[in-house]
Parts: structure tokens; sequence; C-alpha cells
């Protein structure tokens, strides 16, 4: 399933109790950043329905805001997810989940800079995380 994600989905609301992005009016909505489910670790997990996606019509499926961020550290772009613990989730109930499933990229090649951010935002949170499931 093609859906919105990344900053532009982190830039419209969402279902979770989260924070998101607050620059909406800095982005170009034109041709906002699709990917497509199959293409992913996570299928079709937190991919929510959105009526209203600026300078468009129609209803298009988009990422909820953990959903953004797990993509963006899939794909390796660290600098549109840093503030992801504070600044985009800002909410401590997610950190199971997202540890979850930010675990399932430990096969990707580039995994130690993904376990490097994660610490760098979850500071020992993560390194708890980490211990207590063995890796």
């Amino acid at each position: 399933m093609k859906y919105i994600t990344g900053v532009h989905a982190l830039n419209l609301p969402c279902s979770l109790l989260t924070s998101g992005d607050w620059h909406r009016s800095a982005l170009q909505w034109e041709n906002p950043r699709f990917r497509d489910s199959e293409d992913s670790l996570y299928g079709d997990y937190g991919i929510e329905y959105c009526s209203a996606i600026p300078e468009n019509e129609g209803t298009y499926a988009v990422a909820n805001h953990i959903r953004a961020l797990l993509d963006l550290l899939e794909v390796e772009n660290y600098s549109t997810a840093q503030g992801m613990n504070r600044d985009f989730i800002g909410n401590d109930d997610y950190n199971e989940e997202v540890f979850a499933k930010v675990i399932m990229m430990k096969g990707l090649p580039h995994w130690r800079g993904i376990d490097t951010f994660m610490g760098s935002e979850y500071y020992g949170k993560w390194l708890d995380y980490k211990r207590k499931a063995g890796i």
C-alpha cells in the first residue's frame, strides 16, 4: 500500500498521543514523500487514513508518528528523526512499542547507526531494554 511518511507524516495529526512536528507550513505539500508498505519490515503497521492533506484532494494513507520515525531510521535519515523521543513522540507510554519495533531492524547493515541514534535519544532506557532483550 502506498502511504505518506517521513517529515510529511510527522506534520499531520494521527491517532496516537504524540507531539509530531510543528513545521507544517514550512513544508512543500504538492509532492509529499510516499513509500510502499510492501517494501518495509513493518508492512501496514502504523498506517492510518487521513482525510486532510494540505494542497491535495482526496484521502491518503499516512504513517502515524511512530511509523514515520521508524521509516526514517530504516532509510538512515537520522537528521530528520532527531528529536524522536522528546519532540516528536513526547510520551514514554510508547517506549516499549517503539523499542520492540526498532529491534526488528537489528539485521539491517546500518544497525550500528540505528543503535547509536536510539542511545542518544533514549539513553539508559534504550540500554536497559536491550539488556533485558539479550541484545
